[in-house]
């Protein structure tokens, strides 16, 4: 059973707000080319209409596939796949299908059609590239336009994280190099809302 539903729109860069590493997935339906790749720079960059940002190396096949396709997606991975998280952004997807490899199990994305996870994962977007700003060549930035977007309900509800001890196995994981990763800590509300 999943405990995914799609969000609204306007909150998909609260997905993004606390800086986890993400899952960068990619799909070329003319072959039927599918990759993931772990990514640590990724952020919001407008609310309406939902933009982010995620950085892909020159070198990368993701950024071959993202190029050729003018699509990613975006899934967010929590502590039960800290080591599937480290391993897709170890090897390179070019010679065979990490999909395959790490048995990843992958659903089709409603709007594009990108491979979204949820198992293990605490939400997923779908975007489409924006190709306008010249950062892609210069800085290796991609942006891109969410399209679609759902969240676990579990951890996100009615637009807002919900992360506390009873589902600390759903938190999201940073990246602080070298294999090193931090969960998310202690939510703390202010008394001004």
């Amino acid at each position: 059973m999943s405990h995914f539903l799609p969000i609204e729109l306007k909150h998909a860069s609260r997905l993004l707000n606390h800086g986890p590493t993400v899952l960068i997935t990619s799909y070329d339906p003319e072959n039927g080319h599918r990759n993931v790749m772990a990514a640590a720079w990724s952020m919001p960059v407008e609310f309406e209409p939902p933009r982010v940002a995620i950085v892909v190396d020159k070198s990368a096949w993701t950024r071959e596939l993202i190029e050729k396709t003018g699509s990613f997606g975006i899934c967010i991975p929590t502590v039960s796949m800290v080591n599937l998280t480290y391993a897709v952004g170890s090897v390179s997807g070019r010679d065979e299908d990490k999909f395959n490899r790490f048995s990843i199990i992958a659903h089709q994305g409603p709007s594009i059609g990108l491979p979204v996870i949820e198992s293990g994962c605490a939400a997923w977007m779908e975007c489409r590239l924006l190709t306008e700003s010249g950062a892609q060549e210069k800085y290796d930035t991609f942006f891109g336009e969410v399209v679609s977007a759902a969240a676990d309900q579990r951890v996100f509800i009615n637009g807002h994280w919900n992360l506390n001890e009873n589902n600390a196995d759903l938190h999201t994981l940073h990246h602080l190099g070298g294999g090193n990763f931090l969960t998310d800590g202690r939510q703390i509300k202010t008394q001004f809302v």
